[in-house]
């Protein structure tokens, strides 16, 4: 079962974002996969359309989010994601990828998960972490 479909898909995103629909169905699983893991796969434990309006809609406008990091980077993977080398020299030339950490652009790497999908997912209980105390 998807969470959401194409159709949801450009409603939520008001058509600002385009993507065929051949691409959305590509990205959807692991997007979806990497979404459940973030939530500890609460909606495969609970009936995400018998659940909170407002719940509901803030984690798919997250899988949504999470889809179109996915469609941008051009990668689905995280050895796909970091596949950038630092550094490329061609004779006496040399460009280096700046870092956010680190000024010499080593030891970086991006995330699978995109930072964006907390936006939506914040407040929202699904990305509590703790243990039940029984």
């Amino acid at each position: 079962m998807h969470y959401i479909t194409y159709t949801e898909f450009e409603v939520l995103t008001e058509g600002t974002f385009e993507i065929t629909k051949e691409e959305f169905t590509q990205l959807l699983p692991k997007s979806s996969a990497v979404l459940d893991s973030a939530t500890s796969y609460f909606y495969k434990r609970n009936n995400l359309e018998k659940d909170h309006d407002w719940r509901r809609n803030q984690f798919k406008l997250a899988l949504c989010t999470q889809i179109q990091y996915f469609h941008s980077l051009g990668a689905t993977t995280f050895e796909e994601i970091n596949n950038t080398p630092q550094t490329f020299q061609a004779g006496r030339t040399s460009v280096s990828n700046a870092s956010r950490y680190n000024p010499n652009g080593a030891n970086e790497s991006k995330p699978l998960l995109s930072k964006d999908v907390y936006v939506y997912l914040d407040g929202t209980g699904l990305l509590y972490s703790g243990v039940n105390a029984w």
